[in-house]
């Protein structure tokens, strides 16, 4: 069965990274693959855009295809945005069609930090995107509750709906939306590190502009 990959963030705003790291994702994977920007991120500040804002920018970003797509559901409850919630709302949606969860390795190895973070594995895959060359250590109780489920067969992903954790080796682009803010926040055109869906509308990058206006 084709699984369903979710890769979370702020998307504030949607570069070229997120959306090269997703597209490989789905092509290793066979994947239709989710795009769900986080309401109120529990681990770090506050978007600087709005979440209508960074909706508008990842349906601008995402025009033209298919296999990427958009849910908004956590923008759509209140309170922050944790993921086991989501999973377990999408598994109730879906059945047994294998889930992944998507995750950056940095993102991984803080996985203990994540609320019930052990229950993930129950509704999930853990897909790891991993870099060509990049190293990340993860704590050694976080490597004993994954190591049973560690598999480099793309068919178990397929044939199970949840448990395992496989590695996916993905292009690197050193792309930061820190950057990009700090870019556009000082009048500066990052043309080429966003999806040119993004400059059709002037409005779309206002958010960030705004100290440059002023």
């Amino acid at each position: 069965m084709k699984p369903l990959a979710i890769f979370g963030g702020t998307f504030d705003p949607i570069h070229i990274g997120h959306l090269s790291v997703a597209w490989e994702a789905a092509e290793l994977l066979d994947a239709e693959v989710r795009l769900m920007p986080a309401s109120v991120p529990p681990h770090r500040l506050p978007p600087t855009a709005s979440a209508e804002q960074r909706v508008a920018m990842l349906r601008a970003a995402l025009r033209g295809q298919s296999r990427l797509t958009l849910d908004t559901r956590e923008l759509d409850r209140s309170g922050p945005s944790y993921t086991i919630d989501t999973l377990h709302e999408l598994r109730k949606e879906f059945g047994d069609r294998p889930l992944v969860l998507l995750l950056g390795a940095d993102a991984f190895a803080g996985l203990r930090s994540w609320q019930r973070w052990r229950e993930l594995f129950d509704v999930t895959h853990i897909g790891v995107i991993n870099r060509p060359g990049v190293d990340t250590c993860i704590s050694v109780e976080l490597e004993r509750a994954v190591a049973p489920r560690r598999t480099e067969d793309l068919a178990v992903i397929r044939r199970q709906p949840a448990g395992r954790m496989i590695e996916l080796v993905v292009t690197p682009l050193e792309v930061s939306a820190t950057r990009i803010r700090e870019l556009l926040a000082v009048g500066r055109d990052p043309r080429y590190l966003l999806p040119a869906g993004l400059f059709d509308d002037p409005a779309l990058l206002a958010p960030y502009r705004e100290s440059f206006a002023h």
